[in-house]
């Protein structure tokens, strides 16, 4: 089974210029988690956003790479059922003229 969580839009410190070390900026994730569902044993997408959207505000990351690194270890640990988790984080206003990001693939 997939839980698919797109364009999750909020507010965080990830970044090296010296103003993305003060001021939140706009961050997008998007989510791919694989696990093995059973009627019992299911994964609460919700909890899986507010987990994902605490993570990345409480800490200050210096690069997307590491945001993604502590995301994916974070994701894992609190949802044990996880396999497979395919994770994202764009900045959409770092560049004028693109979106940027960084994706990363886990497999447990």
């Amino acid at each position: 089974m997939k839980i698919l969580i797109e364009n999750l839009t909020f507010f965080a410190i990830i970044g090296i210029l010296e103003n993305e070390r003060i001021t939140p900026q706009q961050v997008i994730v998007d989510c791919i988690i694989d696990y093995s569902y059973s009627k019992n044993n299911f994964i609460n997408y919700a909890e899986v956003s507010t987990t994902i959207e605490k993570t990345l505000q409480d800490e200050k990351f210096y690069l997307i790479e590491e945001a993604l690194e502590h995301l994916g270890t974070t994701l894992k640990n609190s949802f044990s059922l996880i396999n497979e988790l395919n994770l994202t984080i764009r900045k959409p206003t770092i560049l004028q003229n693109c979106t940027v990001g960084v994706q990363n693939h886990f497999i447990f």
